[in-house]
């Protein structure tokens, strides 16, 4: 499934949700640009996915189409489809490095990065005999993540353990180097 496929399905469903939104609405609720959904929706209602009525104060109503509802279906199988497969990609290489962290004899592991991928690693976790000793996270630091309390990244010497796994995705370089500069070795780094 493309971008453009994936805010289409996102405006369907907005759309099929409450059609009196206005663009402007639409856009801050998709996160996308007005300009964008002024596009798609010249799109979609050029292909009859959508039907446009005028509606008191210069407002306008859509409604999802017999066809749109069949579109919306189709890109919503598509979107599964590939949640499905990017799901079982994530769990492969997280067990994977796990297998990794075992064969060379790790036995505690410090996520750093708590969302969705580190929930996902702690579930895959229970699949191996490593054990979470706590979760570094600086801008949730305080919060809780599965009995654990989140602490920044200035605690990183604080939990006994012996390997970081990055659970987060985004400036991986940027927090390898980071750690680096710590004092923590590459070979006690882990990325995913």
């Amino acid at each position: 499934m493309d971008k453009q496929d994936f805010h289409i399905l996102r405006l369907m469903g907005e759309v099929d949700r409450d059609g009196s939104s206005s663009q402007r609405e639409l856009s801050q609720r998709l996160d996308i640009s007005v300009g964008l959904v002024n596009t798609f929706l010249k799109r979609l209602v050029g292909k009859g996915y959508f039907k446009v009525k005028t509606m008191p104060r210069n407002r306008l109503k859509y409604f999802l189409t017999p066809e749109g509802l069949a579109r919306k279906s189709r890109l919503t199988a598509d979107y599964l489809r590939y949640s499905i497969h990017f799901y079982r990609d994530i769990k492969q290489l997280l067990l994977s490095k796990f297998d990794e962290m075992e064969r060379k004899g790790m036995k505690r592991v410090l996520f750093l990065g708590a969302g969705e991928v580190a929930e996902l690693a702690f579930l895959y976790l229970q699949l191996t005999n490593l054990e979470l000793t706590g979760m570094i996270d600086d801008q949730k630091k305080g919060k809780s993540f599965f009995g654990f309390v989140i602490k920044g990244t200035e605690n990183v010497q604080d939990t006994e353990w012996d390997m970081i796994l990055l659970t987060r995705l985004d400036n991986t370089e940027e927090t390898i180097r980071k750690l680096t500069e710590a004092g923590i070795g590459p070979d006690r780094i882990a990325a995913i």
